[in-house]
């Protein structure tokens, strides 16, 4: 029997990959909670994104609560702060504490996160961020990286086989901000 694991899942696209590495090895759980991701349009078309690969794939999916306001409780103060800095390390401890909370609910012993697939999120960054809060709740944080041995390369190939939506900003308000400028840069404007 397959130990189960919570894995907390930013987006569809990036959930191909990870799901399909960790489903030999265990009984996965999607976890999908991102009250960072705005305007809340966003927030719901990845969540039907989610559901659809889910229902598609086969996998369980429970969804958190989408909690803007605490998120920008949360990060307050950080709205300067360039992506990849301090208000993404908030960010990530936010949403795998409620990993944490849910997969001590849900009698899950392991959880780890898709935020690593991704070649903007360091793992050096979010491993002992994952470790912290597994601890604190009893849990054991699976420390993947799995953008390695091609693994976003594979999620990407694997969005495009599966015709997934594929943002361009990670979802907060101000990553958003971000995407907008570098598009208008490339455009000239």
């Amino acid at each position: 029997m397959r130990p189960a694991c919570l894995l907390h899942a930013c987006c569809a696209p990036c959930t191909t990959h990870s799901w399909q590495a960790l489903e030999a090895d265990y009984d996965v759980t999607v976890f999908f909670y991102n009250p960072n991701i705005h305007p809340e349009t966003e927030y719901r078309f990845r969540e039907t994104e989610i559901s659809a690969l889910g229902q598609r794939w086969g996998f369980s999916l429970v969804t958190g609560d989408y909690d803007a306001t605490r998120w920008f409780e949360v990060t307050r103060g950080m709205e300067e702060v360039p992506e990849g800095g301090a208000r993404c390390a908030l960010c990530f401890r936010m949403r795998l504490e409620a990993t944490a909370k849910r997969a001590v609910a849900m009698g899950i012993p392991y959880i780890t996160t898709t935020l690593t697939i991704s070649p903007h999120k360091k793992s050096a960054v979010i491993f002992p961020i994952g470790r912290s809060v597994a601890a604190q709740y009893g849990l054991t944080f699976l420390e993947i990286d799995f953008k390695k041995m091609n693994g976003f390369k594979e999620s990407c190939r694997l969005s495009h086989e599966e015709g997934l939506y594929r943002q361009d900003y990670c979802g907060c308000v101000y990553s958003r901000k971000e995407a907008e400028a570098r598009r208008a840069r490339r455009e000239g404007r």
